[in-house]
C-alpha cells in the first residue's frame, strides 16, 4: 500500500502500542510506491515528528524567553477592557489590547507601554511574548531591575557566565521586552548600561517591548527620545499618579448617570421659553460633543443641567476612544497647591501641562473657587493658553460671562472661539427634594391620624 509504514520492531511493540498510525512512532517512513516514482527510496519526516519538533521547539523557545510563571499570560487570558472601572481606562485598555494583538502579528520597530501600577502592562507584554514564541521569534524577557542585577553578578567570580556574553545576549536578541523601565535604581552606572543597551537595538532596527509606570517624559532623556522616535507608544488606563486624587478623572458614577439619554429636557415644570432653553442646550451640547470645536460655555443658576451636560460631552468622546480631562475648578486649584508641598510625588509642571494642553479640557464650576491672586494668575494662565492654542474646552458656571469683566471673561466671551449658552430653568433638584419632603410629612401625619 502506498504511503505505508514499515512493521514496527518486535521489541519496540510495547512502547509503540500507541504510535503514530502512518510511521509506527519512527518519526518517518519510507513510500511504498513503485520503482521509478520520484519517491521510491526516499526517507520521508512524518507529520508527527515534525509536530514534535515544534513543540519541543517552542518549549525550548519558552524556557529561553524568561517568561516563567508569566507563560500563563496570554491573550486568551486576558479582558480585552481590563481590570480597571471606569470608563476611560477601559477604553485606553481596549485601544492597547487591539494595537498589542497587530504588534505580535508583525513585531518591527518598538512598542511602548505606559499606564498605572496594576493596569495589565505586564501581561499584555507576555501575552505578545507567548504569540511570538510560538509563531517563531526569538524572544527574551526580562524585569528591568532584574536585568541590571545580573550583569552586575556577573562580574562576581562565582558567575557562571560572563557579562560580556549576557549582556550581548539581551542587547542582540531578536526581540526583547523589558519589562518595568524606570523602577530600577537610577544610578549612572545603570543609566550608562540602559543608553548602550537602547542604542545597540535602535542601531540594528530590533523589535523591542518597554512597559513602564512612569510618564515616558520622566524617564533619562536619551532613553526617552529613543521611546519616542522608534515606535508606538499606548497607555493601558487613565494615570492615576497619587491614590488619593482623581485629578482629571470623572467618577464612574458621574459617567453611568450624566449621559444625554437621561437628560430630562422636561425639566422641573418649566414654561414655555425655560423648555426651549433646555432642549437648546441640550441640542448644542450633542453637536459639540459630535465635533468638539472651540469652547462651549455653559452658564445659569445651579441645578439647571450645566455638569450633567458637560459630563454627557465626556461620556460621548470617552466611548469614540478620545481622552478628556474633567476638572472641578476649586479642587483643582487646590491640588495645584498641594503640588508645591513635600508630600507631593507629581511636580506643579507636569500637573500644569497637563491641563492647560489636553485635547479637550472640561472647567466645571468657574467662578465658585477662592479668588486669591495666585488662583486668578494661575487660572489666566490656563485660559490664555486654550485660547491662543484654539483647544476645545468646555465651561460650566454661574457667571454670565457677557457682562463679567477681566481678561478671563474676555477670552470666555470672545465669539470667534466659542459660543455661551444661558440655561434658565428651575432647578431640577428642588423637585426631588420636594418630593422627599412630602413623603416624609405623610409618613409623620399617619401615627396621629390613627390616634384621632
Amino acid at each position: 500500500m502506498e504511503g505505508a509504514p514499515p512493521p514496527p520492531l518486535e521489541d519496540d511493540q510495547a512502547l509503540r502500542r500507541d504510535a503514530c498510525e502512518v510511521c509506527g512512532g519512527r518519526g518517518w517512513y519510507t513510500p511504498n510506491v513503485p520503482v521509478g516514482h520520484p519517491e521510491f527510496g526516499e526517507v520521508v519526516t512524518c507529520q508527527c515528528q515534525q509536530e514534535r519538533v515544534s513543540e519541543e521547539r517552542s518549549a525550548r523557545l519558552l524556557r529561553y524567553s524568561n517568561l516563567g510563571h508569566l507563560s500563563r499570560f496570554t491573550f486568551e487570558t486576558l479582558d480585552p477592557l481590563g481590570l480597571a472601572k471606569d470608563r476611560e481606562s477601559r477604553v485606553l485598555f481596549q485601544q492597547a489590547y487591539d494595537a498589542a494583538v497587530d504588534y505580535a502579528r508583525d513585531p518591527r520597530g518598538w512598542f511602548v507601554i505606559t499606564g498605572p501600577n496594576g493596569s495589565g502592562k505586564t501581561h499584555l507584554a507576555a501575552a505578545i511574548a507567548d504569540r511570538c514564541i510560538k509563531e517563531g521569534p526569538v524572544v527574551f524577557f526580562v524585569h528591568v531591575p532584574d536585568l541590571l542585577d545580573h550583569l552586575r553578578a556577573s562580574f562576581g567570580p562565582a558567575s557562571d557566565v560572563s557579562y560580556s556574553d549576557l549582556f550581548d545576549q539581551v542587547r542582540s536578541t531578536p526581540l526583547l521586552v523589558l519589562d518595568g523601565l524606570g523602577s530600577q535604581s537610577a544610578t549612572p552606572w545603570a543609566e550608562e548600561k540602559l543608553q548602550q543597551l537602547f542604542n545597540h537595538r535602535h542601531n540594528a532596527q530590533l523589535p523591542t517591548i518597554v512597559t513602564t509606570a512612569v510618564e515616558v517624559d520622566e524617564l533619562d532623556p536619551y532613553v526617552a527620545s529613543r521611546l519616542k522616535s522608534e515606535g508606538r507608544i499606548v497607555s493601558t488606563g487613565s494615570r492615576n499618579t497619587e491614590q488619593s486624587h482623581r485629578l482629571g478623572r470623572i467618577e464612574p458614577e458621574m459617567l453611568r448617570r450624566m449621559t444625554f439619554e437621561s437628560f430630562d429636557v422636561k425639566g422641573n415644570n418649566p414654561n414655555a421659553g425655560q423648555r426651549a432653553s433646555l432642549e437648546g442646550a441640550c441640542q448644542l451640547a450633542k453637536n459639540y460633543a459630535a465635533d468638539p470645536d472651540g469652547w462651549l460655555t455653559l452658564f445659569g443658576e445651579t441645578g439647571v443641567g450645566k455638569t450633567h451636560l458637560a459630563v454627557a460631552i465626556a461620556v460621548e468622546r470617552l466611548s469614540q476612544g478620545h481622552q478628556v480631562f474633567f476638572a472641578f475648578v476649586p479642587e483643582l486649584l487646590d491640588y495645584l497647591r498641594y503640588t508645591f508641598t513635600p508630600e507631593s510625588r507629581v511636580s506643579y509642571d507636569n500637573v500644569f501641562d497637563d491641563v492647560k494642553s489636553t485635547p479637550l479640557l472640561i472647567l466645571d464650576d468657574l467662578g465658585q473657587e477662592h479668588g486669591s491672586p495666585w488662583a486668578l494668575e494661575k487660572l489666566y494662565q490656563i485660559i490664555v493658553h486654550r485660547h491662543n492654542a484654539r483647544l476645545p474646552t468646555v465651561i460650566t458656571s454661574m457667571l454670565d460671562f457677557t457682562k463679567e469683566p477681566g481678561p478671563i471673561a474676555s477670552r470666555i466671551g470672545d465669539v470667534s472661539v466659542g459660543e455661551l449658552i444661558r440655561i434658565e430653568t428651575p432647578d431640577f433638584r428642588i423637585k426631588e427634594t420636594r418630593g422627599r419632603q412630602t413623603r416624609t410629612t405623610t409618613r409623620r401625619r399617619g401615627p396621629g391620624r390613627a390616634s384621632q
